[in-house]
């Protein structure tokens, strides 16, 4: 009977045992894990489970009986020390697990700062795991004060959850304006507005020399000579694909670990699929970092295990809460060069739709779910109206879809 081994027990790895399962594979199949826990959702770590508005089961994606339902063996809290591709086996410790068909759904981690800037020092945390999120859960009382290094979704979504909780924050960004990665100046302008006005101190081009402290953090000196007193740091600067295992496995690494169309890496019966992988898209190798991602790739690399041959193409979505704000996201923003607002007369609901030339590539929502959906079934479909059209409030947006 046909053995199908999964290393990483996140997102993308419960959803592809899960899809093996439901797609009718009937062999073994082993689902190996670093955490302690069974899988769990990340985005809600740095929101309403840090706010204390969700418990650790509703975290868990899927009961832990499930696995055993389905005849899934769940290995957690077992590092994979080595695979043996030659033999086909994975090696955690002295245990050896043989594989027929094996996928790397191993993710990625946050990146932290060097010890010799006082990375080290305690009171300083990262957001990705269970574990980083109940270290400093204590921390978040009224009174307290933080700094929080880098302005990307994660950093801001920390700094929300601070202030609702009394935390004071600083927020510093070294790039000239926060989101400068991800989003258009117009979105980092709504975002810089929403959290001053929410008493959050956004320091913009601004770097960290050096935190400071006897032990744990007490303090920061920024580059530009300004010192904050600080009582916990949370560091957002961006995660780094979980590629060493295949890399030292010999397997091709781009950018995370390489994959075809199907989610199949160089070595015939090794795949990937979430953060980790990187495949073909608009003209260069890319990573999705997000949960529909996640999924959406990992069940396709499931059915492809199974011998469907079929192509992943990706269709991006993201979302992030802050404060009463829900940020939806739909397509992919690289490349544009032009962005249009469409707001609402009779509310605070803004869209910016995001254009590569006459080509409508991504739009970025807040408080607007329905021009969310329009522009996300536009992108999908190919349809791209005209940026006037978009920017008009008299235009019927629905009557696009049939256009």
């Amino acid at each position: 009977m046909a053995h199908y081994v999964v290393i990483g027990a996140g997102q993308a790895g419960a959803s592809l045992v899960a899809k093996l399962r439901s797609a009718g594979f009937e062999g073994e199949i082993t689902l190996i894990g670093e955490e302690p826990v069974p899988p769990y959702q990340r985005p809600p770590l740095s929101k309403a489970y840090l706010l204390g508005d969700m418990s650790l089961e509703r975290l868990f994606l899927r009961p832990e009986s499930f696995y055993a339902d389905q005849k899934i063996t769940l290995k957690m809290g077992t590092p994979v020390t080595s695979i043996d591709t030659a033999r086909r086996v994975v090696h955690l410790g002295d245990e050896a697990v043989p594989y027929d068909q094996l996928a790397l759904t191993t993710g990625s981690s946050a990146n932290t700062l060097p010890a010799s800037i006082g990375g080290d020092l305690g009171g300083v945390y990262t957001v990705r795991t269970l574990a980083d999120v109940d270290a400093m859960a204590s921390l978040f009382v009224e009174g307290k004060r933080a700094l929080i290094v880098g302005g990307g979704y994660i950093g801001l979504e920390a700094a929300a959850v601070a202030r609702k909780m009394g935390v004071e924050v600083t927020v510093v960004e070294m790039a000239e304006r926060i989101l400068q990665r991800v989003a258009a100046p117009d979105t980092s302008d709504y975002f810089r507005a929403l959290h001053r006005s929410h008493g959050v101190n956004v320091l913009e081009g601004v770097g960290l020399k050096t935190l400071d402290g006897e032990g744990h953090v007490s303090g920061a000196t920024l580059s530009d000579g300004t010192v904050v007193d600080v009582d916990f740091v949370i560091v957002g600067v961006g995660i780094t694909p979980n590629s060493a295992l295949a890399e030292k496995a010999g397997l091709s690494i781009e950018n995370g670990i390489a994959v075809d169309e199907q989610g199949r890496t160089s070595d015939p019966n090794i795949w990937s699929a979430g953060d980790c992988a990187s495949f073909e898209l608009r003209g260069a190798r890319r990573r999705l970092e997000s949960v529909q991602n996640a999924i959406d790739q990992a069940e396709a690399v499931a059915e492809n295990m199974m011998g469907a041959g079929k192509s992943y193409t990706p269709k991006p979505w993201f979302w992030s809460d802050q404060y009463d704000v829900k940020l939806q996201i739909a397509g992919l923003n690289v490349g544009y060069d032009s962005v249009v607002a469409r707001r609402d007369p009779n509310s605070a609901a803004v869209s910016f739709w995001y254009y590569q030339g006459p080509t409508l590539l991504a739009v970025d929502a807040m408080n607007d779910p329905r021009n969310y959906m329009i522009g996300k079934r536009l992108i999908e479909a190919g349809k791209s109206p005209a940026p006037n059209v978009i920017a008009d409030p008299k235009t019927d947006m629905k009557a696009l879809l049939k256009a």
